[in-house]
């Protein structure tokens, strides 16, 4: 049985991506920009969505914006950013009622794929630039999203830990930039950016809903007419095989609950075979709440507020995270290392396998209950230029075999433990 179909199409090096289903009472409109993450583009590239969905040439402000999103019965517009693996992706997605449910046939379906279309090829413009007073103000914001990644320090001590492991590789720059690259950044230097990004991003356009594929295929062409280029996935740099030594990094702050992460080098990406035995021994180590971070560390112990582990499968990094009082360092990385090392012996059982593949089977099929998900799975194979279907992700979780988790283990190599911890506070380390 076949979940759904996904119908790939090229336009002008664009590839348009059609799942006609009826299962949502929604069409979803997702057009996702990849570019490789380079410092000095990160912080250009983490401006653009939002000043794009602010303003176009025929919706001249965001009050305009709101009241067509309005008379599109309440259709909702949302831009974000990501990174995956050495990519820094831009998303924007729309939603809009299925006119097929309406007494009164409005072409929803058709003023939404005119409204991406503006918001992509025809933003606001004050000349050769953009707006001046919508960069500001999307400077101030995106200053506070940068801000925001500081003062929680869940998210902080991960970007520490990603920050420390990676030095030297794109992976290590944050996803909304610099602060002082903002600062700096002019009107002007976005909008030639922004000429770059529609010569050179590999984009994706997604149409999930039920609607005929003939006619809608028909709106793409005639609203997203622009210069045809190469859109192709781009070459990233070779990366360099890292020299994976263990390092501990230490650090204060005023913090009440020390944050412990560890990073590991997996050594498998999405598209290798054995992603998903990967994707099972993280279930099993620290995935789920029967998995053996959470029961050894955080249950048996009571070392721990939380531990978990989860896996960035398009750079081949594995992160532990842990919430612990700073007098139990030494333990809880000695008991996270013990677990490790009993998933390279094999020391798990055939329940904990099956009952790990149901839960990711059951996780995935969650995920696709909404077309945003659906989506977000989908990209996976764009963003990581591979073809896998979403039935082959369902077969090769169900097919992996303990010897194959075990082979996945014996792969992964301790990189970093970055431990932030309170300001005075004695650690046993």
């Amino acid at each position: 049985m076949s979940f759904f179909e996904e119908k790939l199409t090229k336009l002008n090096g664009m590839t348009v991506h059609t799942i006609k289903t009826d299962k949502y009472k929604t069409n979803t409109l997702v057009l996702k920009l990849l570019a490789p993450l380079k410092k000095e583009t990160v912080t250009k590239r983490a401006l653009l969505p939002y000043v794009l969905q602010r303003a176009t040439a025929r919706f001249p402000s965001t009050g305009q914006i709101r009241h067509h999103l309005d008379g599109l019965y309440g259709a909702t517009l949302f831009a974000d950013l990501t990174k995956k693996g050495e990519n820094h992706i831009i998303t924007l997605r729309m939603e809009v009622a299925n006119e097929n449910f309406l007494t009164e046939k409005t072409p929803l379906l058709e003023e939404a794929i005119k409204l991406m279309s503006d918001i992509l090829l025809r933003p606001l413009l004050n000349g050769d630039a953009f707006d001046e007073s919508i960069i500001k103000e999307e400077k101030r914001t995106l200053k506070q999203r940068i801000q925001a990644a500081y003062d929680d320090k869940m998210r902080y001590s991960n970007l520490r830990l990603v920050q420390e492991m990676c030095k030297d590789e794109p992976y290590a720059l944050h996803v909304n930039g610099e602060m002082e690259d903002a600062d700096a950044l002019t009107a002007a230097e976005l909008y030639e950016y922004y000429q770059r990004v529609l010569k050179e991003d590999k984009l994706d356009f997604y149409l999930i809903g039920d609607f005929c594929e003939e006619t809608a295929g028909k709106m793409i062409q005639t609203h997203f007419t622009f210069a045809a280029n190469s859109h192709a996935y781009p070459e990233l740099e070779k990366q360099v095989s890292q020299k994976v030594e263990e390092k501990e990094v230490i650090e204060e702050e005023d913090v009440k609950q020390g944050k412990l992460n560890i990073g590991y080098r997996t050594n498998c990406t999405y598209k290798d075979e054995q992603y998903f035995a990967l994707q099972v021994f993280n279930g099993i180590f620290g995935g789920f709440s029967h998995s053996k971070l959470f029961i050894n560390v955080r249950e048996k112990a009571s070392l721990a507020y939380y531990a978990a582990s989860r896996v960035e499968s398009h750079k081949g990094l594995l992160m532990v995270m842990s919430g612990i009082e700073v007098g139990n360092f030494d333990r809880a990385v000695s008991i996270i290392k013990e677990q490790m090392g009993a998933m390279k012996a094999g020391d798990f059982t055939e329940e904990d396998l099956d009952q790990t593949k149901g839960m990711i089977r059951n996780q995935l099929l969650e995920t696709i209950d909404t077309s945003f998900g659906l989506c977000e799975v989908l990209y996976q194979n764009a963003a990581a230029n591979a073809g896998r279907t979403f039935d082959e992700l369902l077969d090769g979780i169900s097919q992996v075999t303990k010897e194959e988790v075990v082979a996945a283990a014996s792969n992964i190599q301790l990189d970093t433990i970055y431990f932030l911890k309170g300001t005075g506070a004695e650690s046993d380390g």
